[in-house]
């Protein structure tokens, strides 16, 4: 009874133990399922199974297989599939579909190939659901074969919860006073070992104490396992550190939810000698959960396959510092045979974002430049020059655009970007009506040097950091870029010329020469890797949920092996 005396010390700070934890690396869940397989058995129907292929430097390695159904054509496996999830990276994936005979290795025969499917993590994860249909070698259709890939986020730290714990006649372990209590609680790991998750303070001579209401992560509390079971410890406070107990009792976090509002959860605190020995022992008093606050933190992943859209704007730099296109050593000269510093920013953080875009259409800008009809200078104009519809059709919509418009203007200047973040700001701003997590904004500008409207600019940024949007500068070329630094928050909180701090940090400047020898995807990294924590402050602050997605009730047990 005795062996968590020397772990009780109130003395110890309890405020480590509560804290919630920041974010990790988001893990996802993939469950496979398939129909309509192609028969390879004379006798038998195939015997299936799916091989996840994943791409890493070009190169496709194995990561994991699921079981062999034997007999089925239409199987939906045990096996889940376990990955890390990066927003700023493009994941490649392949499922592979084979049927199996016995110990025959996998791909020695092209008969034992049924289908196969490529896609992105991040195409998955926006859908949740994904159906696709199986191909065989060359691009040739695997029958009706489809694949059904279904995606679920392992939350690690899915919120917190706030408890008020008291109790009532509590055995008195005094001679000449009452008991001075105070509660621990004890999560039960996977081993069997204990972790301490909260101690309460102490209550000076009372036999029925209330205790101070507290905050604890679920995470810290009980891993995220509702069922996951709690040790609790009551005990008598003494100054020398030789505690006396008084009682225990163990729940869970799925007990500890009948605490609702007007509802209370209580159990006996019980001393297991006393219970032993004595024949009408009931309890050494009663702890009570007396109320119970859960407080969810959502994570990008939530909002994402909540049906949250990501819309992608480009706004392209058009000022005369990028010399005539004509010549070969302007910054906007179309190479055929490799695109130039613009085309391949565009290219690395659009091909990100297109994933979670369900009508891959992208709005594409231009500034700094004359145009035509009337060849008048403007900060914020369609490249497609379609005022009425911005929008290009995916990412090689937003290139062809971009370079059919390059001899139909005159670059000009100077490089003013504040019209374009004003204007990305008041679009955005039409989501606060739908008060859903419908539509997140990421505005791409890639400038080939300092701004000549800075005040103007950071008085835009300050208002835009109040809506969905998030923006991303590139520094294209060797200009000093030291002065756009400002824009950026890390090194310190944004302002306007009046002072007014931005209301979160929106901004990521990078120049685009730091990753002139790294893979495009080593620039989308860098630049995309903040949007994730961007979008959960956004609708935190305003304490906008995911929205709900449609439960899909087609996705069940039925086809699995008995």
């Amino acid at each position: 009874i005795d062996s968590g005396a020397e772990k009780a010390d109130p003395t110890l700070p309890a405020a480590a133990l509560t804290s919630v934890p920041a974010a990790c690396v988001s893990k996802v869940e993939l469950r496979v399922s398939c129909k309509a397989l192609l028969d390879r058995d004379t006798l038998n129907k195939s015997d299936p199974c799916v091989i996840l292929m994943v791409q890493s430097q070009g190169q496709w390695t194995e990561l994991d297989r699921t079981e062999v159904i034997k007999s089925n054509l239409h199987p939906v496996f045990a096996k889940v599939f376990t990955l890390d999830y990066y927003f700023e990276e493009v994941q490649k994936l392949r499922f592979e579909v084979y049927d199996i005979h016995g110990t025959h290795s996998i791909g020695t025969r092209d008969d034992d190939f049924l289908g196969g499917m490529e896609c992105t993590l991040g195409q998955i994860v926006a859908q949740k659901k994904m159906v696709k249909p199986l191909f065989l070698k060359y691009g040739k259709y695997a029958g009706k074969s489809t694949i059904t890939v279904h995606a679920e986020e392992i939350s690690g730290n899915n919120g917190y919860v706030e408890l008020s714990f008291c109790a009532k006649k509590l055995d008195d372990k005094d001679l000449f006073s009452k008991s001075d209590p105070f509660l621990e609680i004890y999560r039960i790991n996977d081993d069997d070992t204990e972790q301490l998750v909260h101690r309460t303070e102490v209550i000076k001579n009372n036999l029925n104490p209330v205790w101070e209401s507290f905050k604890v992560s679920l995470s810290s509390l009980c891993s995220c396992d509702e069922d996951r079971k709690l040790k609790c410890l009551v005990w008598d406070y003494d100054s020398r550190g030789k505690h006396d107990f008084i009682g225990e009792f163990y729940t869970t976090f799925r007990e500890m939810q009948k605490a609702t509002v007007g509802n209370k959860v209580t159990w006996d605190c019980v001393n297991p000698k006393y219970k032993s020995k004595k024949r009408h022992y009931k309890n050494s008093g009663l702890v009570i959960l007396s109320e119970l606050k859960l407080h969810r933190v959502y994570s990008f992943l939530d909002y994402i396959m909540g049906g949250c859209q990501i819309h992608f704007t480009v706004a392209i730099d058009f000022t005369a510092s990028n010399g005539d296109p004509r010549n070969s050593c302007s910054l906007h000269y179309i190479n055929p045979y490799q695109p130039n510093e613009y085309l391949k920013a565009l290219i690395a953080v659009g091909e990100i974002c297109q994933d979670y875009d369900s009508d891959k259409r992208f709005s594409a800008l231009g500034f700094g430049a004359r145009i035509p009809p009337n060849y008048e200078v403007s900060h914020d104009f369609a490249i497609n020059f379609n005022p009425d519809d911005d929008e290009c059709e995916e990412i090689q919509g937003v290139v062809e655009a971009y370079q059919n418009c390059l001899p139909k203007i005159q670059l000009y200047g100077p490089t003013n970007v504040a019209p374009i973040i004003s204007r990305l700001a008041k679009l955005a701003a039409r989501e606060e009506i739908t008060v859903e997590a419908s539509r997140y904004h990421i505005l791409l500008i890639l400038t080939d040097g300092v701004i000549t409207d800075m005040a103007d600019t950071r008085e835009a940024i300050v208002r835009a950091s109040y809506q969905p949007l998030s923006i991303i500068i590139v520094g294209v070329g060797n200009a000093d870029f030291t002065d756009m630094q400002i824009l950026d928050g890390d090194d310190g909180v944004l302002r306007s010329p009046k002072g007014e701090p931005v209301l979160r940090d929106i901004v990521q400047f990078v120049p685009f020469r730091d990753f002139k020898t790294a893979s495009p995807a080593a620039l989308a990294k860098c630049v995309l890797a903040e949007v994730p924590k961007q979008v959960v402050e956004y609708y935190s602050h305003k304490g906008i949920p995911p929205k709900c997605p449609i439960a899909d009730s087609s996705f069940s047990i039925a086809g699995t092996p008995e």
